[in-house]
């Protein structure tokens, strides 16, 4: 299976459940592979018949930019949802990360794969 991937996407949002939490803006940084057949843009060297990792990247910047959720758990879910249901992706594997959110940590936060069903 192919994949697509974005590494390292930094996005700031409002996210956390204690109230200082809701007071900042926070940098989440997400990992995404997404399951796209690669072989019908090798063979015909077009951008327009690959996955657009730019379009996912600025459609989940506008998304997260814009949210305001209390877990990671439920942001993670909600891009996944996002990265299947708007574009040409059969699966994907997405790690989001809250740096600095553990004393000690550099990051914690959750890794999720979902499929289309």
């Amino acid at each position: 299976m192919d994949k697509v991937f974005i590494e390292a996407l930094e996005i700031e949002t409002l996210i956390g459940i204690y109230d200082w939490e809701r007071r900042i803006r926070q940098p989440l940084q997400f990992d995404i592979e997404m399951a796209f057949d690669n072989r019908r843009p090798a063979a015909t060297d077009d951008i327009a018949d690959t996955l657009d990792y730019k379009a996912v990247s600025k459609r989940l910047i506008e998304y997260v930019s814009q949210s305001s959720f209390g877990l990671v758990e439920t942001l993670a879910e909600r891009c996944a949802g996002i990265i299947l249901d708007e574009f040409a992706v059969s699966h994907v594997r997405l790690k989001l990360s809250k740096p600095g959110a553990v004393r000690g940590a550099r990051a914690v936060g959750v890794m999720i794969e979902r499929s289309k069903a």
